[in-house]
């Protein structure tokens, strides 16, 4: 691991961008690493585009500032491609992550992003069929991990076991579980 990971997250207003930026920080904390995890919105509505960043690190963090030039960027929301300039500041050999059906060539058309590595899963598919809800964010971390190499899932279902086990049912909480595992089974890169 680099000595700060830099992450940005997009998506929209309800979509769980938040929620996944913390997680991702909660399991760096119990891997004993440092974090930083913060949101960048205001008063927008359910649906507006909104923007979240997580950094890692296995030293104390001394950055107070948001995210300019991401090593790592997570799109929740296909529609934000086009419309959001996602890969803004998006470093030559970061990664791009996208929730799509898309394959990884389809994204770099869209966004232009001619270097780096980019990674599609369909986290909305899994959603649907493991939770029974588009929600997006525990698929994204699986595929997070399995792009990016800087946690095991084993570590990652810990942390979701841990942060909702007392806030949504067993069954709830085993299927999050069952869509992290996928998304990062079925995760491609391009």
């Amino acid at each position: 691991m680099k000595d700060v990971v830099e992450i940005r997250w997009h998506g929209r207003g309800g979509q769980g961008v938040v929620t996944a930026g913390k997680l991702l920080a909660e399991t760096a904390l119990g891997t004993g690493q440092y974090f930083q995890a913060f949101p960048d919105y205001g008063p927008e509505r359910m649906g507006a585009p909104i923007r979240s960043f997580t950094r890692l690190s296995r030293k104390p963090i001394t950055i107070h500032a948001q995210i300019e030039e991401p090593d790592v960027v997570l799109v929740l929301d296909p529609t934000l491609l086009g419309s959001v300039p996602v890969t803004e500041g998006l470093k030559e050999a970061g990664i791009l992550l996208v929730n799509t059906s898309m394959l990884p060539q389809e994204v770099r058309e869209i966004t232009g992003f001619r270097t780096g590595k980019v990674f599609t899963v369909n986290a909305s598919h899994i959603a649907i069929e493991e939770i029974g809800r588009e929600i997006t964010n525990t698929p994204m971390l699986g595929a997070f991990a399995r792009a990016t190499g800087l946690f095991e899932i084993d570590e990652l279902t810990e942390q979701i076991r841990a942060w909702f086990g007392k806030k949504v049912s067993p069954g709830i909480l085993d299927a999050n579980v069952r869509s992290l595992r996928r998304a990062a089974e079925e995760v491609v890169e391009g």
